[in-house]
């Protein structure tokens, strides 16, 4: 069957086209983002939740002594939500696709598969399996995923390598998006269906992993420089 993609002689062997519309599709992965951040947000600021036993139990992993995440800041809640949403996105999204090579032969309708196959209208390469795709969306979802929860639960629990873990996934981050736009382009930047998806899919969607981490990294650079700062005055004055 013919598919959507460019170049239309792109070799799809038994493509199925999407059971579900763009709409659904992003419709559902709206709501489960606005869900998961929501939950982050609301848990990592009132009390009143913190209070209750079964918020406590569901969440015991995240905190130790009640009320601990009330008092973390609004910039911090903030990133808590992103950290949650980037790295769910990483494993589930991206994890599947690392390791669903024929997703685009899918016939019931999975979401999963749904959504590369509408995300392949803006980069043909995922559909294609290209080596280089699938080898950095294959890191960012075994790494990246996880240390980005990680950095969530370091945020909560106030660690102390919570800013070198952000900066060091927010420089992953960036490496791999910078991977994925250079290879597009010194291959021509040909594998989006239409400018819509282009701009869209590959552009504005891919543009948030590039504005958030790079901003992350300046403050947690400035916060280790400042951490350094404080230690390299406290040994003068001991001396």
């Amino acid at each position: 069957m013919a598919h959507p993609y460019m170049p239309r002689d792109l070799n799809l062997l038994d493509y199925v086209p999407n059971s579900l519309s763009q709409s659904t599709i992003l419709a559902v992965f709206g709501l489960s983002s606005f869900v998961v951040v929501s939950l982050i947000w609301l848990i990592s600021g009132l009390y009143f939740f913190l209070s209750l036993p079964l918020f406590v139990i569901l969440f015991k992993w995240l905190i130790s002594v009640p009320g601990r995440c009330a008092k973390i800041s609004k910039l911090d809640r903030w990133l808590m939500c992103w950290w949650t949403f980037t790295g769910l996105t990483h494993i589930i999204l991206e994890g599947y696709f690392a390791f669903s090579p024929e997703f685009y032969k899918e016939k019931t309708g999975f979401y999963l598969a749904e959504v590369w196959k509408e995300y392949s209208k803006g980069d043909s390469r995922y559909a294609a399996r290209d080596v280089g795709v699938v080898a950095v969306e294959g890191i960012t979802a075994v790494f990246e995923g996880p240390l980005s929860l990680l950095a969530t639960f370091a945020i909560a629990k106030g660690k102390s390598y919570s800013y070198i873990l952000q900066f060091a996934i927010s420089l992953g981050q960036l490496y791999g998006t910078a991977v994925y736009f250079i290879t597009a382009y010194m291959e021509g930047d040909k594998f989006a269906a239409s400018a819509y998806y282009y701009y869209a899919y590959y552009v504005i969607a891919n543009s948030f992993w590039v504005v958030i981490p790079t901003l992350i990294s300046i403050r947690c650079w400035k916060k280790i420089c400042s951490a350094f700062q404080l230690q390299g005055q406290k040994k003068n004055k001991v001396r």
